[in-house]
């Protein structure tokens, strides 16, 4: 995909997206007419419907057998705050197309309904030592990061032990995402410290995710270590915007000290 397909796209109108994930004949409309209702956060029977049915593709497959037009359209409904769609997505948690699991944890993520804990667990079965790399594939044979997320943020507490367990995992995304959700679960702040510590990580891709980590927890604390992080300020005025809306949820909006010193560190980041 080039960037002059993605202008394409979203320069079309609902009646053109509508249009385009109808028909059959180009797959490539079909898959940016996906994102685009996702993007705009598109509430239209029509468009759910279309989503929806796209979740069953059989037409658009990649050359690793994936599904590329489902993954999308997995991503996209996550997006519509609809709990229609948390059961379609958990179907999709079966799928063998790893990256429509991984889309579909996002999207309930993002829905934090708790219909889907239970199948989200069964995805940690076996532990660490079951989370290894798929054989032939450059992935893990699970989403380990995206499940650990959404059970945080729907609040799993009865998995609390499971996820744990993934504090241990060899790999720095993986741990992260399990202090993230342990942090979210417990409140404990020995979880946050962590991934504080994690925006000295070595490399850029690990501060990037400790960065989007804190972020989403929105810890208040990590402020100052978010905004003198090596990594690029557009990356910490998203994380510490997490954090200020998460500062103003707990004072239900008003401004106080603490959130004049976050808008100004994010005012240095300009």
């Amino acid at each position: 995909m080039v960037d002059n397909d993605w202008k394409m796209a979203e320069a079309w109108t609902l009646e053109e997206a509508i249009a385009n994930i109808q028909q059959t004949e180009d797959l490539g409309k079909r898959y940016y007419a996906a994102w685009w209702f996702g993007r705009f956060r598109v509430k239209d029977d029509r468009a759910l419907a279309a989503l929806l049915d796209a979740l069953k593709d059989e037409a658009d497959r990649s050359p690793d057998g994936g599904y590329p037009l489902r993954r999308n359209a997995a991503k996209a409904l996550g997006k519509l705050d609809n709990p229609a769609v948390v059961e379609p997505l958990i179907c999709c948690l079966e799928s063998e197309d790893y990256y429509v699991r991984e889309s579909a944890a996002q999207s309930l993520e993002l829905l934090k309904d708790k219909r889907a804990i239970a199948p989200l667990r069964e995805m940690l079965a076996g532990g660490v030592e079951a989370a290894v790399l798929k054989e032939g594939k450059p992935h893990f044979v699970q989403p380990y990061e995206a499940i650990l997320e959404a059970l945080g943020a729907i609040g799993a507490v009865e998995a609390i032990a499971e996820i744990k367990e993934f504090l241990g995992h060899g790999t720095e995304k993986i741990r992260y995402a399990a202090l993230r959700a342990m942090y979210q679960l417990t409140g404990e702040a020995m979880y946050a410290e962590q991934l504080i510590g994690a925006l000295g990580g070595d490399t850029l891709q690990l501060r990037r995710s400790a960065l989007m980590d804190l972020g989403a927890i929105g810890y208040v604390p990590a402020a100052p270590a978010i905004a003198e992080t090596l990594a690029e300020n557009s990356l910490k005025l998203i994380s510490l915007k997490g954090v200020m809306e998460s500062h103003l949820h707990h004072t239900q909006g008003l401004l106080d000290t603490e959130g004049d010193r976050l808008l100004k560190l994010m005012d240095s980041l300009l």
